[in-house]
């Protein structure tokens, strides 16, 4: 049916107007200081990625004020930086996509206590070491007193997956062990019994060790942490090489550490420097402090802590909002056009539209996040956080859409094309007037219900670095251990996004129901 493009076009439209909006948007926002554009590195900055959700002492949101990045890595490539004549600029992403990203341009260096390890070396280059450490065991005050690591044998023992931890607990008892993907969850399993020990690197044992816990034994094994780089960057290692080694010579990484209480004698064996720094642990005594004042549980502690939750939380929901319209409008435009495309296409074209509906709703969605994120950049297509967020939720959800325009095609009787036609309608003013409206009315329900379900599926783009309701969730509740009143507060934040549109779903229902059937009449 030629008239069938003329359907499509206005949709096609919006899809090239949205992309544009997006793009622009995104582009505004990381200008702001929301994230990194992928690729987007100047000549003045210094891009370097880490996971600051929760990621106590390395790089990690002050809790005095969440905004803020801290942590003695942070400190640290705050130091390199003008040594190398350049700005640094932090550049959130999870753990697991850390050096994904890197290995797609993404960003060129990668610096979160990730241990210079045979596998990983032979992955990506790394600078001399910046950290020595080691592993240390962690038990509850009152629970059994295991103090080396044979003795953890035949116990229930956590770590963080892919260290030297998880190493040597695999090799020796690979049935009782717990890998986490981060520290709180661990240090809350061993608070509640789950764990009969943690096995970790020292730096996080001191800073999330409670008062009902304490660190048993001696010091196991040696951990040295790198800054990680791609395998055709050389030239830039070498650089941060001879800054580490400024930074070492003149005492700053010493005071560095000292501010954070992580000045070991393995970092004076390793450096050749031991020097006493007269540098005060203020970072330390400040987070202690911080921590202890938010461990309160009185209704004013709390009641002062949800305050000041407030405002990530309105973050996250105007992000989660802004993905989530986004991608619906993608979603709506792109299914309307597969549809009548399904519905009355050309037979190829028919071939086409039903295999990608059925690729999208076969794979799932996290994998097509991924895929579009980390995997397009291999083709030369790299894209924002927001907007690869956008555009895999509006393609996923497009295949749905789709098949329920199909089902409201189906559902308008044969007849009123031919009634249409026989008014001296062309095709492309019945498809518009009579057969689309129809249609539209009978699926708008439903497409309610798929915005609710997109709204909660966009909590799958923090994986990609978007901050949205979700990882805000787990940024606070990971920060204080309040998993229930930060859920609640979340929970509901989710509910005030969707409500609305339910509402006005509803009322366009309406609207459209009495504008069909006055044109009957």
């Amino acid at each position: 049916m030629k008239h069938l493009w003329r359907v499509c076009l206005r949709p096609a439209f919006l899809l090239i107007a949205l992309t544009f909006s997006a793009s622009f948007l995104t582009n505004a926002y990381a200008e702001n200081g929301g994230y990194a554009v992928p690729g987007a590195h100047s000549e003045t900055d210094l891009p370097w990625a880490s996971d600051g959700e929760a990621n106590v002492p390395y790089v990690f949101h002050d809790p005095a004020k969440e905004s803020r990045i801290v942590g003695f890595e942070y400190d640290l490539m705050e130091a390199i930086a003008p040594l190398l004549h350049r700005k640094s600029r932090f550049v959130q992403n999870g753990w697991e996509g850390l050096i994904p990203g890197l290995s797609r341009g993404l960003y060129p260096m990668v610096i979160d206590g990730i241990e210079m390890t045979p596998e990983h070396k032979a992955a990506v280059l790394f600078s001399r070491p910046y950290y020595v450490t080691t592993d240390r065991i962690v038990v509850l005050k009152e629970g059994k007193k295991l103090e080396t690591l044979e003795s953890l044998k035949g116990h229930v023992v956590g770590t963080i997956k892919n260290t030297a931890a998880e190493r040597m607990l695999l090799q020796q008892d690979p049935k009782s062990l717990r890998a986490y993907d981060e520290e709180t969850n661990l240090f809350s399993d061993l608070r509640t019994g789950r764990l009969d020990a943690i096995l970790i690197d020292e730096p996080i044992a001191l800073y999330y060790l409670s008062d009902d816990m304490e660190i048993s034994g001696e010091p196991i094994g040696q951990v040295s942490y790198g800054i990680a780089f791609p395998k055709d960057n050389p030239a830039l290692r070498d650089a941060v090489n001879e800054a580490l080694v400024t930074l070492i010579h003149n005492g700053t990484l010493h005071n560095i550490l000292a501010k954070w209480n992580l000045w070991t004698p393995q970092m004076a064996h390793y450096t050749g420097d031991y020097s006493k720094s007269e540098v005060e642990p203020t970072a330390w005594n400040d987070y202690r402090t911080i921590m202890a004042g938010m461990s309160g549980s009185g209704i004013k502690t709390l009641l002062h802590r949800y305050v000041t939750f407030l405002p990530l939380i309105g973050q996250g929901m105007v992000m989660t909002l802004a993905v989530s319209a986004l991608a619906m409008v993608i979603a709506i435009a792109l299914g309307l056009i597969l549809a009548l495309i399904r519905h009355y296409g050309f037979a190829p074209l028919r071939f086409i539209a039903g295999i990608y509906v059925e690729i999208v709703r076969g794979t799932p969605l996290l994998i097509q996040v991924l895929f579009i994120f980390y995997g397009l950049p291999a083709i030369g297509i790299r894209l924002s956080p927001f907007l690869a967020g956008v555009i895999a939720l509006g393609l996923n959800y497009a295949a749905y859409e789709a098949e329920n325009y199909r089902a409201g095609l189906l559902s308008v009787p044969r007849g009123q094309m031919e009634a249409a036609v026989a008014l001296n309608m062309t095709q492309f003013q019945a498809l518009r007037l009579v057969i689309v409206p129809q249609a539209f009315r009978t699926v708008v329900p439903v497409m309610t219900n798929d915005f609710i379900s997109l709204l909660k599926d966009s909590s799958l783009v923090s994986v990609i670095t978007l901050t949205e309701l979700s990882q805000t969730y787990i940024r606070l509740s990971s920060t204080y251990y309040d998993y229930i009143g930060t859920g609640l507060m979340v929970g509901a934040a989710y509910l005030l996004v969707g409500l609305p549109f339910v509402r006005l779903a509803r009322m366009a229902e309406k609207r459209m129901g009495k504008a069909i059937n006055q044109g009957h009449h």
